[in-house]
């Protein structure tokens, strides 16, 4: 919780015992006053949110009985014992949902990125010129695709960071449909202060940066890992994250132009069959590796000055790396098979039953980390990436964490501290398994891109008992 949001808390209780503790009620209705007067304070300096409204309502409820017995009567008035009852409960009950729901559901804070560099970051509007659109409702069009850029920067004193995810009523309202939520949901995230500032000047410190491309999976969003991207830029990596266009919850292109998720590109299993669904996973997956082959050539026309931005030709494609979850997990894992520009990977529980079957029986040539959470190592899923780990040449890493979650890793560790408790995550740690996931991609990109000792994997076993990689 805020500072302010703790104070109009902090206040209400104190005036509630207030009675109990002397008879002087002038005391009482001086903080009455005083919490009904915090209220402005907070919502003009840390901002509304919804889960603060029950908090609105008791500091409203206190600041009216207050201002009732300044004016109203004190002797004559009286309410009936059936009365008073039903009060005190509902004041028990919007009590509760005041410290509850802060505390469940805070504004989420990002980690502070370990490395030594400050974060600058971009977004740019990509049009694929030789690729008509198979997704949406106007399929046919030229393939489009929102990229955002972290990379090592220089801000100055004056520089405000960016927002966490840019487009937030349209995409928050995407993410709370995916989640059966109101529209409202997240709206508070707006509220997130992130560590990447918007259009920054690019560092002088080096002359170049490897590039590592995030894809996310089935209906998420370029930014659900943030904090990843943050952390490998601040450790001198530019980081590009990708919209997959009808594959994200919500895409929305320069001048508010929206492309929610197609629906149809990915029907319900139970409503069309294991070998039709696997057949649209296998469909998705290619469109999705072709956008990443589609964003490596953008990244080299950067390289070669035929695109204008602030990174100028200093992107090392030569060191060129790749995460995804889930879907985009499959996706990196297609992209890595088929594309010599890959030189490492990692896949966050990579979907890849719906994988070309000659990949799988292929294996991978380049250094690949397949992670996999608690609750997929029991799915068919295991089996075929299994396979997949068996087939490959050296430098391939079949790890697990325990005590997580498929959606622990993107962002559900950020918004909660009691994640696990109350279902939206595993039972591990929210900050564990931030760092975990953190100390993940730098060794592994650090030993496999860089070429440095990170003694990959061997120092995580040694410092997280959660992370087995046998």
């Amino acid at each position: 919780m805020r500072p302010l949001e703790i104070l109009i808390l902090t206040l209400a209780a104190v005036w509630f015992v207030l009675p109990s503790l002397t008879r002087r009620r002038g005391i009482r209705q001086g903080v009455g006053l005083l919490v009904a007067m915090t209220v402005p304070w907070q919502l003009a300096i840390e901002g509304y949110r919804w889960q603060m409204v029950p908090a609105y309502a008791l500091a409203a409820a206190i600041g009216l009985a207050t201002w009732w017995e300044f004016i109203g009567p004190s002797e004559d008035f009286s309410v009936s014992t059936r009365g008073r009852g039903a009060g005190r409960a509902l004041g028990g009950f919007v009590g509760i949902a005041a410290i509850a729901l802060p505390i469940v559901l805070p504004v989420p804070r990002l980690p502070q990125p370990a490395g030594t560099f400050e974060v600058g970051t971009f977004s740019l509007h990509l049009v694929d010129e030789s690729r008509a659109e198979v997704l949406g409702t106007r399929p046919g069009g030229p393939r489009e695709l929102m990229v955002q850029l972290f990379y090592p920067a220089e801000p100055g004193p004056e520089a405000e960071p960016g927002p966490w995810i840019e487009d937030l009523p349209a995409v928050g309202a995407a993410l709370a449909d995916l989640v059966d939520a109101p529209s409202f949901s997240f709206d508070h995230l707006a509220l997130t202060d992130t560590h990447s500032y918007p259009d920054a000047p690019v560092s002088d410190a080096v002359a170049s940066f490897p590039v590592v491309i995030y894809s996310h999976g089935w209906r998420s969003f370029r930014t659900a890992n943030i904090n990843q991207a943050e952390t490998l830029a601040a450790e001198g990596y530019v980081v590009v994250t990708i919209d997959h266009t009808y594959a994200s919850a919500m895409t929305v292109f320069p001048g508010g132009r929206e492309a929610p998720a197609d629906l149809n590109a990915l029907p319900d299993e139970d409503e069309i069959g294991n070998t039709a669904f696997l057949e649209a996973g296998n469909r998705l997956i290619e469109t999705m590796a072709d956008d990443l082959d589609f964003v490596v050539d953008e990244l080299e026309d950067i390289n070669r000055g035929r695109r204008s931005t602030p990174l100028g030709q200093r992107l090392d494609i030569n060191r060129l790396g790749l995460f995804g979850h889930s879907l985009g997990g499959g996706a990196v894992v297609t992209f890595c098979a088929d594309d010599f520009r890959c030189k490492a990977g990692i896949g966050f529980d990579p979907w890849v039953e719906p994988v070309r079957q000659e990949i799988i029986d292929e294996g991978l040539r380049v250094p690949f980390a397949f992670v996999r959470s608690e609750e997929w190592t029991a799915k068919d899923n295991d089996g075929v990436l299994r396979q997949l780990f068996d087939n490959g040449r050296e430098n391939q890493y079949w790890q697990s964490i325990s005590g997580t979650e498929h959606r622990d890793f993107v962002f559900a560790p950020l918004m909660s501290p009691v994640g696990g408790l109350i279902g939206i995550q595993g039972a591990i740690d929210s900050q564990r398994l931030i760092d975990i996931l953190d100390d993940e991609l730098v060794d592994f990109f650090g030993q496999h891109l860089l070429g440095e000792d990170r003694q990959f994997p061997g120092g995580m076993q040694a410092d997280y008992g959660e992370f087995a990689s046998p």
